[in-house]
Formats: structure tokens, C-alpha cells, sequence
């Protein structure tokens, strides 16, 4: 079963039909857990459906086929980006077709799905290929309720003494608006289901917070505006920790610095994140061993006290006050999007390791993970429009001479037809650059954005800028 004493194979990826030549680092070896009666899969090869469409989704991929154990992937449905990878196809199956996924994961024999996008966790698709006994790194429905329901986390939060913002929770426009009156501005708006990153309003004034709850209420977010979490305002900074679980043990990754907001300086409405980078240097290791202690561990004994079995990806949004205390804004139940694009990239650990690990129950006997010792850096290029509509089916050039410099061109809403990349939807395209600093590592990625062109294309000037700002953005976080 020993991996030890082969040659580091060189495999082949590519990134937007640019190949470039990778070096794989061996990780530890997988053992048995005899005492978990858990079924490993040893030093074999694996086959595997990742199932989603953006960025994250092409990241998952390009970083399991990192591992030369990984000898297939599969893209349900895919992008532009993981249509030019080796050992990937695209199969034309949507991330909501739950029996689709199932079926599709049976018949071509997959060793195991990664489920990206929270909309099928939301809707089961956990619970459907456990039922087909094929091994699934994602929660279920039960442990999805994380994300689909602030409601259902604040509860969850309360009852295990987690840290976070004062909430109240209401199924009507009448009684959501005396509340905020009551308790004037500025204060937070969020619909209590999935929105796409899009439902949440920090108003500053009660106008704002009026109007944003009759946008919800008034059906702008279908079902998941049928209830509404008000909450007080958290001032600090936000930092995301995604953490990997296999429902017993909660490991978290590299902290990661989002930048929500459409405009620059953090300005206008939310987004599914305009840009990120990691790790983000003032989250000390005392800070991180205080999220771990409570909110990491108290969250993972909180579902396991309602009788669920989570395992995956527990990612805990957070602010961090200007005390330096920390509180959860709001949990998700999958890898972020776009902060798997700067994590994956710096992790050294076979991500397929960390994984089977999680699916198989002995995550805790998996070790430190280890990093690469630089920094990322991701600006999102997104079609004009975007939070609100936006065109698709333009051309997009240049991406060959972005990767040219030495960045990564990870695909989120782009196809790839007869030899061309067309935008196909928001977020168009994330640039990933990787550097010793910050300073290069933002100059690097820029200098790739401006060798990138589609109509109307859209990315914020100033990713970054918070931490280039401050004097400490010359050290990093280390686990």
C-alpha cells in the first residue's frame, strides 16, 4: 500500500487549454481504520464526479487531479475550464438533477462525488447517493440546514453558545418592520434561505432595511424569503475559515479575506464574493485555536447532538471585532466560492488525501496539512451587470497570455465551443496569482487580468487593498 520510494510523476493540467507541467508531492499514506470499521481505498487509483459549474468547482477539480491516484473526473456539468482539463470530462448533467447525479455516479462506477454548490446538499442530494452507497463528501439534507436556513444556524448557534449577532426571526412584513423600527439602523436584512449570496442587506439607514424586507417579502428570493433573520450589526473585519470534517474531527484550512461588495472600498450591494486572498496574516494561531475551541467545535457537537452526521466542509464566516473577538455572521455547508481558489491552490497535502480522510472516517489520524509557503490572491472578472442582469455568449480572449504569466485562470461562467471560450454567466473568470507577498502577488494577478478581454467585462481595482494597507501584511498565519 506504500506510496514511498516512486519518482514524483510530472502530470500535465490544464488551465483555459494552456498546459503547464505540475510536480506532484506524495502525502502520507492512507491506512485502515480497524477501529471505525471504515472501508479505505488504499493507494488505489479513484474516480471522481464533482458536481457544480463555477470556479470553485473548476478549482476541486484541477487540485484532485494534482494527485496521479486520481485517474478521472468527472464535471456535472462543468465549465469552460474543466472542458481543457486532462483526466476531466464534462458530462451535461445539472447540479440539481439529484437522480440524474446518482445515476450517472453508479453507472460509471465513481469511487466517490464532491459536491459544490449548496443548492443539492440543500436538496438531498447527500442523503440520495448515501442511500446508493456511493461515498459522498458533502453533508446532508439534515446537516445542510446550516446554510439553507439562518433561521434553523442562529438556533443551532444559541443552543451551543456559539458567538454571534443578536437575531430575530420573523414570517411576516408587519411584524419584521415594527421590529426595525424599534430598533433603528443600521442593522442586518437577511432572507433566511438560499439567495446566492445576494439576500443579505446591511442597512444603514431604516429606509434601507424597510425596502430590503419588501423586496423578501414581496417574493424577490422566491421561498427563501418566507421568513427573515434580523439581526444587529457586527463591526470588524470578516474572515472566512473553511474547516474539513468527517463528523467526529473538524480541521480547518487557511483563513481567507473575502471582499463581498460589487464596488470598490466595499461599497454597494452584495455579491458572491468580486475577490479574496489568503492566508490573511493578522488571524494569529491564538486566534485561530480561540475559532476552533468555540465556534469549530461547539458547532460540529451541536449537530452531532441533534443526530447528524456531517461530513465535509463546514465553512464558518466570521468577524472579527475590533477587540479581536470573533463571531459567526453565517455558516455554510460547502467549500466558498471564490475562497477555494486561493486555499486549494496553497495546500500541499494531496486534497484527494484530505478527503478520503472525511469519507472514511479518520480524519483525525490524517496529520498536520501541509502549505506551500506563499501567499493568493484571486480578482474575479464578472460580466457587466452583475449582481443584477447580465448578458452571456461573448467572446473571451486572452487567457492563454494571462497564464503565460505565470498565474491560474480557474473558469466560473464560461463555455467552451469549437475552439473558443464565451462568457455563460456572473462571475466569468477568477485569476489566482501566488507570490511571497502580497504586493506581487496582487501586481501578478492584475497584470494577468489586463491581458483578459470580453465585452462589458467588469473586476474590482483595489482586491487586496485592506491588507496592503496595514503594516502587517508582512507576516502570514501558519497552522
Amino acid at each position: 500500500m506504500s506510496l514511498a520510494g516512486r519518482s514524483p510523476p510530472i502530470i500535465s493540467c490544464c488551465l483555459g487549454g494552456e498546459r503547464c507541467r505540475l510536480t506532484d508531492k506524495l502525502g502520507k499514506l492512507l491506512k485502515i481504520d480497524l477501529k471505525n470499521d471504515c472501508l479505505s481505498f488504499g493507494s488505489g487509483s479513484v474516480k471522481v464526479v464533482v458536481v457544480g459549474s463555477g470556479g470553485r468547482e473548476h478549482a476541486i477539480a484541477w487540485k484532485l487531479l494534482d494527485s496521479p491516484r486520481v485517474t478521472q473526473v468527472y464535471c456535472l456539468p462543468g465549465n469552460g475550464g474543466t472542458a481543457c482539463l486532462e483526466r476531466c470530462e464534462n458530462v451535461a448533467i445539472e447540479a440539481t438533477d439529484l437522480t440524474g447525479i446518482g445515476e450517472f455516479a453508479k453507472e460509471n462506477n465513481a469511487d466517490l462525488v464532491v459536491v459544490g454548490p449548496e443548492v443539492p446538499l440543500a436538496a438531498g442530494l447527500g442523503d440520495r447517493l448515501q442511500a446508493l452507497k456511493i461515498p459522498v463528501f458533502g453533508p446532508s439534507q439534515a446537516g445542510a440546514q446550516i446554510e439553507a436556513s439562518k433561521a434553523w444556524a442562529k438556533a443551532l448557534m444559541e443552543a451551543a453558545g456559539i458567538p454571534t449577532a443578536k437575531a430575530a426571526v420573523f414570517d411576516n412584513y408587519g411584524a419584521a418592520s415594527r421590529y426595525v423600527q424599534a430598533k433603528g439602523a443600521p442593522i442586518v436584512i437577511k432572507a433566511d434561505g438560499l439567495a446566492a449570496g445576494k439576500g443579505v442587506t446591511v442597512a444603514a439607514t431604516e429606509a434601507a432595511a424597510i425596502a430590503a424586507l419588501e423586496r423578501i417579502f414581496g417574493g424577490e428570493f422566491g421561498v427563501a424569503g418566507q421568513q427573515v433573520v434580523v439581526e444587529s450589526v457586527l463591526e470588524g473585519q470578516e474572515v472566512s475559515v473553511l474547516a474539513v470534517t468527517d463528523g467526529k474531527t473538524i480541521l480547518p484550512l487557511l483563513p481567507a479575506q473575502d471582499h463581498k461588495r460589487i464596488g470598490e472600498g466595499d461599497t454597494g450591494p452584495n455579491t458572491g464574493g468580486m475577490g479574496v486572498y489568503a492566508p490573511v496574516p493578522w488571524v494569529t494561531p491564538e486566534l485561530m485555536q480561540r475559532i476552533q475551541r468555540t465556534i469549530l467545535e461547539p458547532a460540529l457537537g451541536a449537530l452531532q447532538d441533534r443526530g447528524i452526521h456531517y461530513c465535509g466542509v463546514l465553512y464558518a464566516g466570521l468577524m472579527v471585532t475590533p477587540a479581536g473577538d470573533p463571531y459567526v455572521v453565517e455558516f455554510n455547508c460547502r467549500f466558498g466560492d471564490p475562497e477555494t481558489q486561493v486555499v486549494l491552490p496553497l495546500l500541499e497535502t494531496p486534497l484527494i488525501d484530505v478527503i478520503l480522510a472525511c469519507v472514511e472516517g479518520r480524519l483525525a489520524s490524517l496529520g498536520a496539512l501541509q502549505w506551500r509557503n506563499e501567499v493568493a490572491l484571486c480578482v474575479v472578472m464578472a460580466a457587466g451587470g452583475y449582481p443584477g442582469s447580465y448578458r452571456k455568449g461573448d467572446v473571451i480572449q486572452g487567457i492563454p497570455e494571462a497564464i503565460a504569466q505565470g498565474v491560474l485562470v480557474f473558469h466560473a461562467g464560461t463555455r467552451w465551443q469549437e475552439g473558443q471560450w464565451y462568457t455563460n454567466g456572473g462571475r466569468v473568470l477568477n485569476i489566482t496569482a501566488l507570490a511571497p507577498d502580497f504586493a506581487t502577488a496582487q501586481a501578478k494577478a492584475y497584470g494577468a487580468v489586463n491581458a483578459i478581454a470580453f465585452a462589458d467585462c467588469y473586476y474590482r481595482r483595489d482586491i487586496g487593498y485592506r491588507i496592503l494597507e496595514s503594516s502587517a501584511h508582512r507576516g502570514e498565519y501558519r497552522p
